[in-house]
């Protein structure tokens, strides 16, 4: 399976906090926090084909150009599977991702999800009837792992029309 993750700067390695202005970027394969999903991903036999990112202040400061052009790259990268997060408890990476996440799921036929924790309660109240939200933990909570483990069975589940295990949305 081909996966494509959407990611802010900080888990694209690309500066963290002293780069929020990083321009939308690609980059082949993964990238950055990636690391940590793949042997989740290689569970399923899902492979990282690419990660789209930017600064979470150059989305705030440019929303529309950023939805349309990352909902216009992933649906030219053609993944089985879109993954927006895991945003943790970083509240302008979730929104950015439910925003992505959204625009994918109306305007493309491909599977999507985003990941968050529950301190991004706006974002998952105002998104979590229009688009699939995975729990996870906040940045140094407990459970990671296993929430991980939870993306990769809802991407196999999901790619392969298996029962999603609905306990793991919000």
């Amino acid at each position: 399976m081909k996966i494509l993750l959407i990611f802010d700067q900080g888990l694209a390695g690309a500066g963290g906090k002293s780069n929020p202005n990083q321009d939308l970027a690609i980059a082949k394969g993964g990238i950055g926090s990636a690391l940590m999903l793949k042997p989740h991903f290689d569970q399923v036999s899902a492979n990282i084909v690419a990660t789209l990112y930017c600064g979470n202040e150059y989305f705030l400061n440019h929303k529309k150009e950023v939805v349309i052009k990352m909902t216009k790259m992933a649906e030219k990268i053609q993944p089985d599977m879109v993954v927006c997060g895991p945003c943790f408890n970083f509240e302008d990476y979730a929104l950015m991702s439910a925003e992505i996440a959204k625009s994918i799921k109306e305007n493309t036929n491909l599977n999507v999800v985003a990941m968050m924790s529950q301190e991004n309660e706006s974002t998952i109240e105002a998104y979590k009837d229009k688009i699939d939200i995975l729990k996870m933990p906040k940045k140094g909570g407990t459970g990671l792992s296993e929430s991980f483990d939870n993306l990769a069975c809802y991407i196999d589940s999901k790619v392969n029309g298996k029962q999603i295990n609905e306990d793991h949305l919000y």
